[in-house]
Order: C-alpha cells, then sequence, then structure tokens
C-alpha cells in the first residue's frame, strides 16, 4: 500500500476513517503547544514508533486528565482552543496517534480558531481527524467527562453522544483523503497514469531519457 498512512506516518492501526465510537478522554486546556504534546527531546530519535508513551510526557502523572481511570482506553481526545500550537513538528501527531486516539475534538471560538495551521496540515497528512465545535457543543462534551462514549460519522460530519448530535465542518479534500486512508503520496498516485503519460511527452530534458 504505497500510498497508505501507514508508509508515510509508520501508524499500522491508522486506515479509511468512516465511523469510530470509543470513549473520550476530556483535557480542554487551551493553547496547548506542540512542546508539551512531545518534548523536543524526543525529536533525535531516528525511529517514527515508540511516541505513544511519550505524549504530555513532562505533565503526566500524579492527577493529568489522561492518567486518571475513565480516562484508560480513550480514543477520542477532547481539548480546548488553538492546541498544537508552537513548533512544527509530525512528531507531535504521531504520539497522539501511536496512544490510540483516532481523533481529536477542539473549541473553535470567534477569536480562536480549534487549531494552529501547521498541526492541522500535520495531522491532515498522517490520518488523524481533527473536528472544532462551538462553544455551546464543546461544554456538553467537557461537561459528559472523560470515559463518555462518542460515536463520529465523518461522512455525515457529526459527533454523537447519547442523544447530543453536533456537526462540524471539515475541507472536502481532507475529508476525502481520511475516508480513502490516503496520504500525501497516495493523493498523488490517484493521478499516476496522467503523471505517466505527461512525462512520457514530456521535452524536458532528464539524464534517463538522454541515456535511451
Amino acid at each position: 500500500m504505497t500510498g497508505s498512512f501507514q508508509v508515510l506516518c509508520q501508524n499500522p492501526g491508522v486506515t479509511g476513517f468512516t465511523v469510530h465510537s470509543g470513549k473520550i478522554a476530556v483535557y480542554p486546556e487551551n493553547n496547548v503547544d506542540t512542546d508539551r504534546i512531545i518534548p523536543a527531546r524526543f525529536l533525535s530519535r531516528v525511529s517514527r514508533s515508540g511516541y505513544g508513551e511519550l505524549l504530555f510526557s513532562d505533565v503526566r502523572g500524579g492527577d493529568f486528565p489522561l492518567d486518571r481511570p475513565e480516562a484508560q482506553g480513550a480514543s477520542v481526545l477532547v481539548v480546548g482552543t488553538n492546541f498544537g500550537c508552537g513548533s512544527s513538528r509530525e512528531h507531535a501527531v504521531w504520539s497522539i496517534q501511536q496512544a490510540g486516539f483516532r481523533a481529536v475534538v477542539a473549541l473553535k471560538t470567534d477569536s480562536s480558531p480549534g487549531y494552529s495551521d501547521i498541526f492541522r496540515q500535520n495531522s491532515a497528512n498522517c490520518g488523524l481527524l481533527l473536528i472544532e465545535l462551538p462553544q455551546n457543543d464543546h461544554q456538553i462534551l467537557v461537561g459528559a467527562g472523560s470515559g463518555a462514549e462518542v460515536s463520529i460519522n465523518l461522512s455525515a460530519q457529526t459527533v454523537t453522544l447519547g442523544q447530543e448530535v453536533f456537526s462540524f465542518d471539515i475541507a472536502p479534500a481532507t475529508k476525502n483523503a481520511l475516508i480513502q486512508g490516503l496520504d500525501l503520496i497516495g493523493t498523488t498516485l490517484q493521478y499516476e497514469a496522467a503523471i505517466a503519460k505527461h512525462e512520457a511527452e514530456s521535452a524536458v530534458y532528464s539524464p534517463e531519457r538522454a541515456s535511451r
């Protein structure tokens, strides 16, 4: 699967996203930067695996929300606003995914987006679904607390909590890639025939063509 998320982001469990049901872990802090998500000292590791256990490494322990019994086994992370700000590092996305999370739900306000732009793009590239909810909907989800069960339907763009159904927006291209399980390579390979045709007809010099 040359263009799958597994190849680009080294997350063997990540496939196309349609409907996912699971528990939430609530960590509703605002402005959580990527250095808190995955400390910079871990960025020199050669492997792209083993980051799940390092998620929020410097703030874990004690009464940290993800360490509470009700958050164990959660697969949907509920955070505050402007999540993933700070420096760019795909490792932040890898650590969230490898800790078992399929989606992140953030708060979107009139003055602040749910996520930083770079974190948003890295997540799209690696197959992590990001959802933004307005304050009233987000507050209901936070109020349900860690351990509450939700169902996310990406095709319908909804999050269901009991009798509550919340709608969210997502860029069509990102939605399509997530549903199909395509990374940037896989998306490009959808046009493989057209690319090959262009290269065959192109008059641009290349060492390979010159040697024929």
